[in-house]
């Protein structure tokens, strides 16, 4: 299991917010590439990049934040939020984003998440985030009638390269991830899992690993690394034990 920082950028600084209200909104940093080289000298084989601007207003608005990071870092890097269209993946792929992540197209127009895929194997992460375990979209401000089950399953096969997936009410909590709900999800789907939302200190690392028997290939943690009750270096080696060097799910 690979764990994966998270850079969620707001107005070109490094932020984090609460179970994703724009109004509960810490900033950790006014040079996001510097956080992201911080996390991939203690390790991190992957950054997750949130365009929280765009994720609002649905199209990108932190490009040059995010070309910053591209220039500085050597990992893979991810990036979510905004990404509405075949047009914007291009524009971020063309850039040197390893992979483009889809939240509320996933349920808008799955068709084109699909054909994206076919367009760009294994580049396409679809993001899944749950609140009460039904689908949350636009920026986590609507809550859909969908289970997040359901959706994954309707992705079965079309050549998603894993998939996100956020416990809303665990997400910048620091209150521990929710393990069964997540178990369960990634048991429900034959794509690769990404936990993401809770993780606080390193038994959660722990308690996730378990998870990889069911599926789960990565966790993602924020606010834990920026408030120090998490040492990212700690949290690579204890996910990486056992695992062969060089793993990498994607």
């Amino acid at each position: 299991m690979i764990v994966i920082p998270a850079v969620d950028i707001r107005q070109g600084k490094c932020v984090r917010l609460s179970q994703g209200r724009a109004d509960a909104q810490t900033i950790y940093s006014d040079d996001p590439a510097a956080m992201a080289a911080k996390w991939e000298g203690m390790g991190a084989a992957r950054i997750h990049v949130v365009d929280l601007d765009g994720a609002f207003e649905k199209t990108p608005k932190n490009l040059d934040a995010i070309k910053k990071i591209l220039e500085t870092v050597k990992a893979p890097v991810q990036v979510g939020g905004g990404i509405r269209d075949i047009a914007t993946m291009e524009i971020y792929l063309s850039l040197g984003i390893s992979n483009v992540i889809i939240g509320t197209e996933a349920i808008r127009n799955p068709a084109m998440v699909k054909d994206a895929c076919k367009r760009f194997p294994g580049k396409i992460i679809v993001g899944i985030d749950a609140k009460e375990g039904m689908v949350a979209v636009e920026g986590w401000t609507e809550t859909t009638s969908v289970t997040a089950a359901d959706l994954a399953k309707s992705f079965e096969d079309a050549g998603v390269a894993a998939i996100n997936f956020t416990d809303i009410h665990r997400d910048g909590m620091q209150t521990g991830p929710n393990i069964e709900q997540t178990r369960a999800f990634a048991e429900a789907t034959t794509i690769p899992v990404v936990a993401s939302g809770g993780v606080s200190t390193l038994k959660d690392i722990v308690a996730v690993k378990t998870l990889a028997s069911s599926g789960v290939v990565g966790v993602i943690t924020g606010r834990a690394l920026y408030v120090e009750t998490l040492d990212l270096a700690q949290a690579v080696a204890v996910a990486m034990e056992g695992v062969e060097p060089g793993f990498n799910p994607f």
